[in-house]
């Protein structure tokens, strides 16, 4: 019987073709015999203490793994562990973020009377925590700088970046993650981005994991876990509600955002992990006394026997146009920032050897302008994130009831919005302010995320928009019904999930606004305002956020790229193919086949008839080339007949031939589609040159220094 592809693939060091060459039975026997040599040796070792425990132990432990792999898979089990520890770092992170900021909170408020000592307090506590956690990333790991969306994106795609897998990576994250959040609402960042990346680099080790428990080597499974553990980010961070849709905005999330090709097989995976993660996240809150029992994160009252009148729909679109035009302003903004710290040498030097200084120097600036008696009046800067949000989600009108003095808005979070005088007043200062401060606050080297940020600046800006509807329809021009009906809080919601998938280019926002406040009777009008604010966002191939960041930092990211460059990726293969790769003729001997297995690192090799011709027959795996070389070696001895290497090897078929004026774009795509590790091209049969994944990576990097 044939030895299939997946015999000969286990392991370099492993003779796959025995079973075809029955010359080498007498070196395998002598390798199980020295290998069982070496077992017995190391089973009588008197240095081994516990010997019989541990034996018993493993025993215990084989026959667990038997019973678990009957139920299922063990990737599934790696699956809802990625979940559920996901979601145990999030529930702990905010635990600890919560913590943080109450205690900031209170000395605030006992430094009362004291204006200055006030000052300090407000201003110099989150200028500390992002100086501490800057120079915490810079000296442990630079890699945990940034949201890390951009270069989870680029690995998904096929690009190898091991350094942003470690797990040093991952706790210097987290630990600098948790101090950037407890600098509060002052930089206005969050957490999304940067769990997207935790997740990422915990799935790597579970998946790794699973592929020791197993026993086997699976790239594809590898590959698979990182694709849920995108979608598991999301979930564990808001905890979408379990009623059904639990985990569904993390999934649609890895579609839209992390994949450039996503595969139906990652769909019940990724389903059941982000489930998980959402249930134990909400469960996490149950148990420790925040909720009675799981449910949205956001609390909402909207009216559910008239949600919204049918002429509003008209509204909503319009707000949809108008957070696609202020999305298109600031992207512009945020571009041209990312180009000016790229190319100020003044910036350029701060941030290369004095990253902690610039994150002090720049939280201070922020948190200055912020400071509640004087600006940051106006932007309800006493409001954590999660305030300001579930404020700007309140039903009520603050128009109306701010011009009644007989009626209170009610709790401190509707306070602070009017401690300017008026609601309207500190909404479009908050606006205005945060349009740039957002901007630059993202230029710090802080683990940071920017959608939740973008998320609560579109829930304004919808409020904004209610508030003056609500206003208007007071003046007398509208039935009192209309008036009635009219919630700011929908506007809000609406407003939250166009602007952040505007940015995004995305929809999932529209899901995940739905999600968070269990809100369905407004899941028309956000539908629609989010497919129009992306329509006018796309408009011109503009790049998205993501996009933005990946051009900036010069990364591999072929879709990121065309929006950059429309015809960079349409460049032939040809032009861009490395120095000539290392070929092997059908009847290679040993002198060839060791030159090729020295100066080559690939695990297939292509075959030709002859160098002259270069027709293309197939390719070897390195593993057989190996077991070639002991066949021809005996005991250090080389034997003096010679075989050639069609006589020993399997020579496989090339699924795909490429051929030199296919576009850059088509090569990454077939490698991506077909999920192989190499590609042969060839020019009417004869060998050109081979693309691989790090060729890949190369000609991308090549490419992304010409924009």
């Amino acid at each position: 019987m044939a030895p299939t592809l997946q015999d000969r693939t286990k392991s370099p060091e492993e003779p796959a073709g025995s079973q075809t060459v029955g010359e080498n039975n007498d070196w395998k026997q002598g390798n199980q015999s020295d290998t069982s040599c070496d077992r017995i040796l190391l089973q009588d070792d008197p240095w081994k203490p516990c010997q019989r425990s541990r034996a018993t132990v493993k025993g215990w432990l084989l026959k667990l793994r038997t019973c678990l792999g009957t139920v299922c898979g063990i990737e599934w089990y790696g699956y809802a562990a990625l979940g559920i520890s996901m979601a145990i770092l999030s529930f702990l992170v905010d635990l600890s973020v919560t913590k943080l900021l109450r205690a900031h909170h209170w000395l605030y408020l006992k430094l009362e009377g004291n204006s200055l000592l006030q000052f300090f307090c407000w201003t110099l506590y989150p200028a500390c925590l992002c100086a501490v956690a800057s120079s915490f990333t810079d000296n442990i790991c630079p890699f945990s700088t940034g949201s890390g969306i951009p270069e989870v994106r680029t690995m998904l795609a096929g690009i190898e970046m091991p350094h942003y897998l470690s797990l040093t990576n991952l706790f210097t994250k987290l630990l600098a993650l948790t101090c950037t959040l407890a600098a509060g609402s002052t930089v206005f960042l969050g957490k999304v981005g940067p769990f997207v990346h935790l997740s990422t680099m915990a799935g790597a080790y579970f998946s790794n994991l699973c592929t020791l428990i197993q026993g086997d080597t699976k790239e594809r499974a590898a590959g698979e876990m990182l694709v849920v553990a995108a979608a598991v980010g999301v979930a564990s961070c808001f905890g979408a509600p379990i009623s059904g849709e639990g985990g569904s905005t993390g999934v649609l999330f890895s579609v839209e955002v992390m994949c450039s090709h996503f595969a139906l097989r990652h769909y019940c995976p990724c389903f059941f992990s982000a489930a998980c993660g959402a249930s134990m996240f909400r469960l996490l809150s149950v148990w420790s006394g925040e909720e009675e029992t799981p449910q949205a994160l956001f609390k909402t009252n909207f009216p559910s026997s008239l949600p919204f009148y049918p002429l509003e729909i008209i509204l909503f679109a319009l707000l949809g146009l108008l957070c696609g035009a202020v999305s298109c302003c600031y992207l512009f903004c945020h571009r041209r920032i990312l180009r000016f710290t790229k190319t100020n040498a003044f910036l350029l030097q701060m941030l290369a050897t004095e990253k902690a200084l610039y994150s002090g120097v720049v939280a201070l600036f922020l948190a200055s302008l912020t400071f509640p008696p004087s600006a940051g009046q106006y932007m309800a800067s006493k409001l954590t994130m999660k305030q300001l949000l579930a404020s700007l989600l309140d039903s009520r009108q603050w128009s109306s009831q701010s011009h009644n003095a007989s009626v209170q808005l009610g709790p401190d979070a509707l306070l602070e919005w009017s401690s300017s005088g008026s609601p309207l007043l500190s909404l479009a200062v908050f606006l205005l302010m945060k349009m740039w401060m957002m901007v630059l606050a993202w230029t710090l080297p802080l683990p940071t995320g920017y959608f939740m940020p973008v998320f609560v600046y579109g829930a304004a800006l919808g409020r904004l928009l209610g508030e003056a509807v609500a206003y208007v329809s007071s003046t007398g021009l509208t039935s009192s019904q209309l008036q009635a009906s009219i919630n700011p809080g929908g506007y809000a919601l609406a407003g939250a999930a166009a602007f952040s998938g505007a940015v995004t280019h995305t929809l999932s926002p529209a899901l995940l606004a739905l999600e968070l406040t269990g809100q369905f009777s407004h899941a028309l009008p956000i539908l629609l305002a989010t497919l129009l604010a992306n329509a006018v966002a796309r408009s011109g191939h503009r790049p998205s956020f993501y996009d933005a960041l990946s051009i900036g930092k010069k990364l591999p990211h072929l879709p990121s790229l065309v929006k950059a460059s429309p015809r960079l990726p349409f460049t032939p293969i040809g032009q861009v193919l490395g120095p000539k790769s290392v070929q092997l003729q059908k009847v290679a001997g040993p002198v060839e086949v060791q030159h090729a297995v020295n100066t080559s690192t690939d695990q297939q090799i292509p075959v030709v008839d002859s160098h002259e011709s270069r027709i293309v027959l197939g390719f070897v795996l390195r593993s057989e080339l190996l077991m070639f070389l002991r066949h021809c070696t005996t005991d250090g001895v080389t034997q003096t007949l010679e075989k050639h290497l069609d006589e020993v090897c399997c020579i496989y078929p090339t699924a795909v031939l490429l051929s030199p004026h296919n576009t850059v774009q088509e090569a990454h795509s077939i490698l991506n589609l077909v999920g192989v590790q190499s590609l042969c091209v060839a020019d009417r049969g004869r060998l050109v040159g081979i693309i691989t994944w790090p060729e890949m990576k190369r000609i991308l990097e090549d490419l992304a220094k010409e924009i």
